[in-house]
């Protein structure tokens, strides 16, 4: 087949079981349309291949060009356009603490700050406190410090505080309590203006030579890395800068400055930030460096258009190879399925909020959308309190592989994951008892229509017979204990429940826990074992509606094809916000804007292609809870209101109004997103109202199947639908099962599916 260079859209997204990878390009016979090519592999199949994402693409350009490439072939990339990559491989690093050692160098006499933290105990009445180990290997105090001019609880702040000139020379000194009487502040030492607009005293600047001997002994004992943590360095940031320049001279592969990672307030988040950037970007880093060993050297020119690699953050934007850090990527994985769902089955006019769901083989990763990607900018990962916006995800150890146990006469599912390798019992690799076990028995995955994967070849299917006698041998252990024997598939059930209450609990403190009816939400089921768990799921929570894309099974590498380009800066602030500080607030929020708007040219996006959200990060003086807040037309005068939109947000948030607070801004953030594609056409909703619906054949049924199912039983002659067989406008009446190449839905008795072009819409009574 004869494709055209730079033609081939490839996006891969590794995760801890399946690496999945979705690819489109010119269809031959009508080359304004594209063809779809969705493959699925083992995220580790070490005795066959090294990396996933690199066997992926190469099975894409095996198949797309109808040439054999051998495995090892560095592979051309003359006929790609571009390949998105997520990748957990920072996030499992955490997890598992394997990053790379690293030095933190921090302000003198605040050596143990970061081992103190925040005095947070998040489980109160533990008497064996478990404290999580820090990520830095050393410490070395800089002798530096500066500090603020004036006290932030003065009521007359203002009027006391120092004024500046246009060229950041002091106009009036500082007048308050605790004056000197003479100079520009309480005390001696040079007064600057920080980037917040505050006065910053220089108490004492750095001794480079004595940092330099101190960094060339860390080179010198094997330290590549650093992370520089300096008090007040989000509006003062010269010290940090000066000692970075100094450790990249001496040959620090990964010097991680504070200041520019996150210019945020709160040093202990910001510093825990900073070494958790120190830790995983080296071996991110370490990852890509093998990644590209596998292609022409073109794919790591970042001057090319095209081919290029873009990733997938932890904000659901995409970021370029200069752009991507360990920091970044701790949600990238999950990141591509909350795009993928958000965008494909929102509706700008009906506004139904969704619930996505992600059921995959390691965990569940559960989100909302109501219209916008809802962002946290303090996350806690594996004991790390990270600040660094992030895609708003709940994570619980229950997917496919969870390891099912009987434990003090408890059914569990999880936390423990079978993985990939050794996988689940009937993965062929003398595995642990999981989920997928449990889903196989119960008729709910078949062997035949299962990816034949497995085994030394790669070649096999499902092994029934291993998941069946591990299953017996739990069952007896489990009736030993029971006055009235239970039946295996009740056994097996009990399992099932367990998991699908478990994958609820995230679910119930994203809506209820925060005010939001669960029951008024769309159900958006994806992952691989997304569909066998959907309408049980949806009937738990009282969720009438459930959505399951076409690639529901591969959506979040489906969903870095739709995702936007991002880029965003930020800058701490330190005003009230007021009628008279509006306007110079807004001025440097223009500023933040042509910036960005500058590098997304550079990037390659037109003008009508770039959106630009601004924002202020605001709170009610004498407290610490900021809220980012984006304003909308609706409110206040339409003309970016923040204070009505601050309020708004602060009183659903929080249920009440500091009236008699004045409103702080801590930082100014502008986000530029360049998009990448123009519409996805029409709404499911609007489809499902339109296209006539009529009952499937049931000679289309491709086999009939024995499945299990709750307060029926089992239902031997269950019909199996294959997707690409059945029309769009079919409805499939439950029970039933629908399958294709990557996943297995159960529509379960009382449930009904019509198919629409790019959907499963699923109705349940």
């Amino acid at each position: 087949m004869v494709v055209p260079d730079r033609s081939i859209r490839i996006c891969a997204d590794r995760g801890g079981t399946f690496c999945d990878v979705h690819a489109s390009y010119p269809d031959p016979e009508n080359p304004k349309t594209r063809k779809e090519l969705v493959i699925k592999l083992l995220s580790q199949d070490p005795a066959n291949y090294q990396d996933a994402p690199t066997e992926g693409i190469r099975r894409v350009l095996e198949i797309v060009t109808e040439e054999r490439i051998p495995r090892g072939t560095v592979l051309s990339t003359d006929k790609i356009d571009y390949i998105r990559l997520s990748t957990t491989v920072a996030t499992n690093a955490l997890l598992e603490r394997k990053g790379r050692k690293h030095a933190l160098l921090i302000t003198k006499g605040f050596k143990d700050l970061l081992l103190i933290g925040n005095q947070s105990r998040p489980k109160i009445f533990d008497l064996n406190i478990r404290r999580p180990t820090s990520l830095y290997s050393d410490v070395v105090e800089v002798d530096e410090r500066v500090t603020l001019v004036g006290y932030t609880s003065d009521p007359q702040t203002e009027e006391h505080a120092v004024q500046f000139n246009s060229d950041g020379s002091v106009k009036k000194g500082y007048t308050g309590p605790g004056w000197d009487g003479y100079g520009f502040a309480e005390g001696p030492g040079d007064v600057v203006q920080g980037i917040s607009g505050e006065a910053v005293r220089m108490l004492k600047r750095p001794d480079l030579e004595v940092v330099k001997r101190d960094l060339q002994h860390l080179f010198d004992s094997g330290y590549r890395s650093i992370a520089i943590v300096l008090v007040h360095s989000y509006t003062f940031p010269e010290h940090e800068k000066q000692i970075g320049q100094l450790a990249r001279e001496i040959g620090f592969t990964q010097v991680s400055e504070s200041s520019r990672l996150l210019p945020m307030i709160k040093m202990v988040p910001r510093g825990v930030s900073s070494t958790a950037d120190a830790y995983l970007t080296p071996i991110l880093q370490s990852y890509l460096d093998g990644f590209f060993t596998g292609f022409d050297a073109k794919l790591r020119d970042g001057r090319l258009r095209s081919p290029r690699v873009e990733f997938m953050g932890s904000d659901g934007g995409l970021l370029d190879l200069g752009n991507f850090s360990g920091l970044k990527s701790i949600l990238s994985g999950p990141a591509g399925g909350v795009v993928g769902y958000a965008l494909t089955s929102w509706d700008e006019d009906r506004k139904h909020p969704i619930i996505g769901i992600d059921v995959g083989g390691t965990s569940t990763d559960v989100s909302r959308f109501d219209g916008r990607y809802e962002i946290v900018y303090e996350t806690t990962t594996a004991g790390v309190t990270i600040q660094s916006p992030q895609l708003d995800i709940n994570t619980v150890a229950a997917g496919g592989g969870s390891c099912l146990t009987f434990r003090n006469g408890l059914f569990l599912a999880g936390p423990e994951s079978a993985g990939a390798e050794p996988g689940p019992a009937c993965y062929r690799k003398g595995g642990p008892l999981a989920v997928t076990d449990a889903n196989l028995l119960l008729g709910r995955l078949i062997p035949d229509y299962f990816p034949r994967i497995f085994g030394k070849n790669e070649d096999q299917s499902l092994d029934v017979e291993a998941s069946r006698t591990a299953f017996e041998k739990l069952a007896s252990e489990i009736n030993n204990n029971q006055d009235v024997p239970l039946e295996l598939d009740e056994i097996i059930y009990g399992f099932i429940k367990v998991a699908n209450e478990t994958m609820c609990r995230p679910i119930r403190a994203l809506t209820e826990a925060r005010g939001y009816s669960t029951s008024s939400h769309i159900l958006a089921s994806f992952g691989g074992a997304g569909g066998q768990h959907a309408c049980e799921i949806a009937s738990i929570l009282g969720i009438k509606t459930v959505l399951i894309h076409r690639y529901s099974s591969v959506l979040s590498a489906y969903g870095l094809a739709l995702a936007d380009r991002v880029y965003e800066l930020q800058e701490p602030s330190s005003t009230f916000y007021s009628n008279s500080t509006r306007s110079s607030l807004l001025a440097r929020l223009d500023k933040l804007t042509k910036t960005v708007q500058a590098e997304l040219a550079r990037q390659g996006f037109e003008e009508d292609r770039i959106r630009v959200e601004r924002m202020l990060n605001m709170r009610f003086n004498g407290t610490d809870t900021a809220l980012m807040v984006l304003p909308v037309p609706s409110d206040g005068d339409g003309d970016e209101d923040f204070e009505a939109a601050f309020k708004k947000i602060y009183k659903a948030e929080f249920g009440f109004l500091l009236e008699t607070k004045s409103i702080v801004v801590d930082d100014i953030k502008v986000r530029g997103v360049g998009k990448t594609f123009d519409s996805l056409g029409e709404s499911v909703y609007s489809e499902v109202e339109r296209i006539k619906r009529a009952p499937v054949d049931q000679s289309k049924a491709s086999s009939r199947n024995s499945v299990y199912f709750d307060k029926v039983g089992r239902v031997h002659d269950t019909p199996v639908f294959e997707l690409d067989k059945i029309s769009v406008g079919n409805e499939v009446v439950g029970p039933a099962v629908v399958i294709d190449n990557t996943q297995t839905i159960v529509i379960v008795p009382g449930a009904r599916a019509v198919l629409t072009r790019k959907h499963l819409y699923l109705t349940l009574e």
